[in-house]
């Protein structure tokens, strides 16, 4: 894949500022021409399609958005609709909402619907998700694991995401919900990637793939599992604490950037 070509990702962490500065969805609605270009809302992950659609579109007008439109997937079968997919093959900007992600790519994988929306990613299509609509940006994604928990063999469940951004796995409300057990658990699992676990109102921007930097009120944490010497990590005594040696993690704050080819964080400038 050409990276130069391909669209900006806006990785929030969910629970964004909805009323007052609402400064991590202006960043979303800055990614394209908001007089002229179509901005999608898609509400495939939740169970309340049509609320959900009408809070983000009053939010997004008021942030001087002027073409909307909302893409809502309720079954497999919709996914093949022309009108569904030609939604898409308009869109400037792909904005998933928040819900359920293993409905998202439930409902979408291998669909002429997903095979739309990853073309328009090679052709520079923005997309943006938040919470559920974050976890599934990545190629691999956390589906479920326990909160505020110790770090446990058995304890998580991955499955493959849309795979717009290769090499990472995404964790969303994660400083609010204390994830930072199953997040470690993944890279235990899956050292060849790296961890990003994102806060609420906050938010991660990818541009071309190889760098992102954060935004919002919050902290991204990156846990690097390339160095690990020792783990106990198996499909034995999947009840047992897990055991991690020269793991790296590193913490971001609003203005950090980090360099995704080379494994390093840097300052903003």
């Amino acid at each position: 894949m050409d990276y130069t070509k391909v669209g900006r990702i806006v990785i929030i962490g969910g629970a964004e500022d909805k009323k007052g500065e609402k400064t991590v969805l202006k960043d979303v609605c800055e990614a394209v021409d908001k007089e002229n270009e179509i901005f999608v809302i898609a509400t495939v992950a939740t169970d309340l399609p049509e609320e959900t659609a009408n809070e983000y579109i009053n939010i997004f007008h008021t942030l001087g958005v002027k073409n909307i439109e909302v893409l809502n997937v309720k079954e497999r079968e919709d996914a093949y609709q022309k009108e569904k997919i030609e939604i898409i093959e308009k869109a400037s900007l792909v904005f998933f909402t928040g819900g359920d992600q293993l409905k998202i790519t439930s409902l979408l994988g291998g669909t002429p619907l997903y095979n739309t929306i990853k073309s328009k990613f090679k052709s520079g299509c923005v997309f943006a998700g938040t919470s559920a609509g974050a976890s599934v940006m990545s190629e691999i994604m956390i589906v479920s694991g326990w909160d505020e928990e110790s770090p446990k063999k058995g304890t998580l469940k991955m499955s493959l995401g849309l795979g717009l951004i290769e090499g990472v796995v995404i964790d969303q409300h994660f400083d609010q919900r204390g994830r930072i057990g199953r997040l470690l658990t993944g890279i235990a699992q899956n050292p060849q990637i790296l961890g990003i676990g994102i806060d609420e109102d906050t938010a991660i921007v990818i541009e071309g793939i190889e760098r992102f930097y954060v935004i919002g009120s919050g902290a991204v944490y990156v846990i690097d599992g390339s160095s690990i010497s020792h783990t106990n990590v198996s499909q034995q005594n999947q009840e047992e604490t897990l055991s991690i040696f020269d793991i790296k993690m590193h913490v971001l704050k609003k203005g950090d950037k980090f360099d995704l080819l080379k494994r390093k964080p840097f300052e903003y400038s």
